[in-house]
């Protein structure tokens, strides 16, 4: 599995990178233990994310997540699926976390930063993997599975 990460420079001291591929591995792990993937991870602040946001989602507000999903990309190119790489690695998307948002939620949720950003993560890469919660049924898979690998993440400290 390939986690490429990148922390913007002014949260360079705030994350450390093998956090962020410790958290994405384990998604990826439990939702498709059997495959080799590709994704990416990025820590930003609002700014960045909110122009994402709005040239992406036509939603002109910062927000704490976005994933920007290989697959879907597809389905709107009218492609079935992602041509095959000579790697045989699939490629999954990206992952953007705004820390300034993380920050906030985790002062007003009472828990330090890591876990807000490792909850965030945990819903992101579920989105890249085909996750989603469009209806109740999907957001209590999505709820579920995310306790699960919150709780598993944290029995591993």
């Amino acid at each position: 599995m390939e986690i490429n990460v990148l922390v913007r420079e002014e949260f360079v001291n705030l994350v450390e990178p093998v956090f962020l591929e410790r958290i994405a591995g384990a998604v990826v792990n439990y939702a498709r233990p059997a495959g080799d993937y590709e994704l990416g991870v990025v820590i930003t602040g609002d700014d960045e994310v909110r122009r994402l946001n709005r040239v992406y989602r036509a939603q002109d507000k910062p927000t704490d997540v976005l994933s920007f999903a290989m697959a879907d990309e597809l389905e709107e190119e009218g492609s079935a699926e992602f041509p095959p790489t000579a790697d045989g690695i699939e490629h999954l998307g990206e992952v953007i976390i705004s820390y300034d948002t993380a920050l906030r939620q985790a002062r007003e949720n009472d828990h330090p930063v890591e876990k807000e950003i490792s909850i965030l993560l945990i819903h992101g890469v579920l989105h890249l993997l085909g996750y989603d919660h469009e209806d109740d049924t999907q957001a209590g898979e999505m709820e579920r599975m995310e306790t699960e690998i919150l709780q598993q993440i944290e029995a591993a400290k």
